[in-house]
């Protein structure tokens, strides 16, 4: 049976690729004190230009529920089966309403068959893995096969990014109020990853080009030890920083990383000039 793919817009998953392998995304919003989008309705260069107009920080949420029924809904009515990975449930209640959704959709359609998994990261670190299982997808892999396949590769997935200040994330409720105070106090750029679907402190390193040395030596480490599959690079208005470290990437371990802008749910909170790596591991 053909297993249908559903993801978030906070994948970043760029429109030729869910069209091609037949990805459902199921977007989050953005909203301003005048209006609001849905994340995939705005470009990234237009959302950052009205953000820094903006007297106050734009806020998100997730989608409806009505919308993940409808999604679910719709690929069980084509006889499909229903494999769902979303933002991380730490940051997002979008992976909680699913469930609901799922239910909702069961109770109509009983002997469906749908998978839901809570990536526990969010942006191309689970954008990757929802594109390389939907392309398992495409060649007729079944749904059970592909829950493992996701789940190990978003276990071997993170993403290790530096804002340039962590107001973003402290007014947004996604770090801690003294985590900002300190870094900002020291002149530190403060290193941050994903822990159980938790935005946590990796590190804090003095200065830029050493905040950019220490991310080149994760990328190292993890080519060492574990195995490089995919590396793509993410940043918020800082694409000339993304792409020299995306070059510095593949002089030295001959991997051609994406440079990719960060979209408007995720900046928001990350804020401008915020560069970070996604790292994909083989094992």
């Amino acid at each position: 049976m053909t297993v249908r793919i559903i993801t978030d817009s906070t994948a970043y998953i760029d429109e030729p690729t869910l069209q091609r392998l037949g990805i459902t995304v199921v977007p989050l919003s953005v909203s301003f004190p005048d209006e609001s989008f849905k994340e995939n309705c705005i470009s990234n260069e237009q959302f950052y230009l009205k953000m820094d107009a903006s007297p106050t920080i734009p806020t998100s949420s997730q989608p409806a529920q009505g919308e993940l029924y409808a999604a679910f809904a719709e690929a069980v009515s084509q006889g499909c089966e229903v494999l769902a990975v979303f933002i991380s449930s730490k940051l997002s209640g979008t992976y909680t309403t699913a469930l609901s959704a799922k239910k909702m959709v069961l109770q109509k359609y009983p002997q469906a068959r749908i998978e839901i998994i809570d990536s526990l990261i969010t942006t191309m670190s689970m954008g990757v893995p929802v594109i390389e299982t939907a392309r398992r997808a495409a060649e007729g892999r079944p749904l059970d096969e592909l829950v493992d396949f996701a789940s190990t590769m978003l276990k071997n997935s993170n993403i290790y990014f530096m804002p340039r200040t962590l107001e973003y994330l402290r007014k947004g409720g996604r770090i801690g109020r003294a985590a900002a105070f300190v870094g900002s106090l020291l002149n530190m750029r403060p290193i941050l990853y994903f822990e159980e679907g938790w935005i946590t402190l990796f590190e804090k390193v003095r200065g830029n080009r050493a905040s950019i040395e220490r991310l080149l030596g994760l990328v190292d480490k993890a080519a060492k030890e574990r195995g490089l599959r995919h590396v793509v690079v993410h940043h918020v208005s800082a694409e000339k920083s993304g792409q020299e470290l995306a070059q510095q990437i593949k002089e030295k371990h001959g991997i051609e990383a994406p440079v990719l802008s960060i979209g408007p749910v995720i900046g928001l909170h990350v804020g401008p000039g915020t560069i970070g790596i996604v790292i994909i591991t083989k094992e």
